[in-house]
Order: C-alpha cells, then sequence, then structure tokens
C-alpha cells in the first residue's frame, strides 16, 4: 500500500519521491518537483516554467509533466480548449472553475455534487470521474 506524502517536498526529498514512483531524478525532473511538491496546487506548465530557478527547456516541462501524471504524482486537469493545469492533489476530489480569474479551486467534499456517474458502455470501466463547476463572479452580490 503506497504511503500518502506529505507536501512540501524539500528539495532532497524530491529525488527520493521520485524514485519511489519508478522515475530516475534527473536535474531537471527535481527542478520541476520541487516546484510542484510545495503543497496542493494547480499549475498549468507555463506557470511551472515561470517558478523554475534554473533553465529547463518548455519541452523538458511538458515532458515531466506528462512522466509524472503517467506515475500518477499529478492530475491532468482539461479546464478549457486551451488550458490545462496539473493539480498536485492526486486524491479523488472535484474543482471550480474561476473562469474570469483562470483559477482551479478544489471542491469541499461536502460541496461535491451527489450523483452517481453513469453506467459505462459494456465491456468498460469507469477509471475515474472529474467534474469541474465553472463560476463567475455574481453581479447581484456587488
Amino acid at each position: 500500500m503506497e504511503t500518502m506524502t506529505t507536501f512540501p517536498l524539500q528539495r532532497d526529498e524530491v529525488a527520493g519521491y521520485l524514485r519511489e514512483h519508478g522515475i530516475t531524478p534527473t536535474r531537471p525532473r527535481v527542478e520541476i518537483g520541487t516546484v510542484l511538491f510545495q503543497g496542493h496546487q494547480h499549475l498549468s506548465a507555463d506557470q511551472v516554467q515561470a517558478r523554475l530557478t534554473s533553465h529547463v527547456s518548455k519541452a523538458s516541462v511538458y515532458n515531466t509533466l506528462s512522466l509524472f501524471t503517467e506515475r500518477g504524482l499529478l492530475r491532468q486537469l482539461i479546464v478549457d480548449p486551451t488550458r490545462v493545469l496539473y493539480d498536485t492533489n492526486v486524491a479523488p476530489h472535484h474543482h471550480y472553475y474561476d473562469v474570469e480569474r483562470g483559477e482551479l479551486l478544489d471542491m469541499d467534499s461536502s460541496d461535491a455534487l451527489q450523483m452517481s456517474p453513469p453506467a459505462p458502455p459494456h465491456g468498460m470501466a469507469i477509471e475515474s470521474v472529474d467534474i469541474i463547476v465553472r463560476v463567475r463572479r455574481d453581479s447581484a452580490t456587488h
């Protein structure tokens, strides 16, 4: 059984975390992991790259985010056709997306939609359910 990781991870802890998930801890991967694993957050590839303290190519950032997602360290969330965010909280949960600010917020589990997913097509099994509720400022409240 996998143990729950406690964030933030210090730079020297990131390499071990990657090894635990079968990922070779190269310098770019450790750099990217150090940015990501500071806590539960939702970041785009551009935001990750902007927070790096050393040069890592855009291709390396995208490839590393893809690898981390494949290995279960991140959840990839497509919030609109042009925006992909990566969530460091891989536990099952849902989100609110603030369309005006472009921010993704975790939905409190007590707020989660109380619905069952539909039955999958014959011969298929549900892998996961990602619900994103798009919100904007209510003009009546300000």
